[in-house]
């Protein structure tokens, strides 16, 4: 191989995933105790290094397939963190990633042998590194995107009450939502069905259940 760049500083590169799921209807995010050195201890993202062989894309699909099974899920790079210090074991730079999986689908033996849990977003442990930063973007980013874009249903049951829905919203918003508006803003997008099951474990009435129907989306989604 021609040494074009012999002259230039090398550096690793790696990728972080922020892995979000809803835990017993609650937004949570996958993490784990670093069990070696540096930060070892400490709770983190899970990630590793890119290969010689992939892209920084393809990486972050293999960390995530290793720590959960799931491999055809909503993930987005959300951001490059390079700061000199950033890791004090070596000079890395990482992509973070952000994924919204369905708690259901994924493989919790797998999670298990990673020493991985699921944390409530509103009990977050401290975090090593700058975790915490990357976090905090891919949680601005799935808020911007949740208002336009059919993204909640990846980490929604198959069905679900509406009810559910707005909670999930107003997690991710940080917002109490007016329950008459979210309902008929629901009602305008033509993606999510009515179906004729009966969620009877919150009330002896019931509610109605719903799915999204990808095959109905008009491109044109807004909650």
């Amino acid at each position: 191989m021609t040494a074009y760049y012999s002259d230039s500083d090398r550096f690793i590169v790696s990728v972080d995933c922020v892995i979000f799921g809803l835990n017993h209807s609650r937004l949570s995010l996958l993490l784990a105790r670093r069990r070696f050195e540096p930060e070892m201890g400490r709770w983190s993202l899970m990630g590793g290094f890119v290969r010689a062989d992939e892209s920084v894309d393809d990486a972050a699909k293999r960390v995530l397939l290793e720590l959960t099974g799931l491999s055809d899920v909503y993930m987005r790079q959300v951001g490059t963190f390079g700061a000199v210090n950033r890791d004090p074991g070596a000079r890395v730079i990482s992509v973070a990633y952000c994924a919204l999986i369905n708690f259901d689908e994924h493989d919790r033996q797998r999670v298990e042998r990673h020493d991985a849990q699921w944390i409530e977003l509103d009990h977050l442990p401290e975090l090593g590194f700058d975790h915490s930063d990357m976090v905090s973007k891919a949680l601005t980013f799935i808020k911007q995107r949740f208002a336009i874009e059919p993204i909640a249903f990846s980490l929604m049951p198959k069905c679900f009450t509406l009810t559910q829905l707005q909670q999930l919203y107003e997690a991710v918003t940080g917002e109490n939502l007016d329950k008459r508006n979210f309902r008929k803003r629901v009602s305008e997008n033509p993606c999510i069905e009515k179906t004729d099951l009966i969620d009877k474990t919150t009330s002896r009435r019931g509610a109605a259940m719903y799915r999204y129907n990808p095959l109905l989306d008009n491109g044109v989604f807004h909650i």
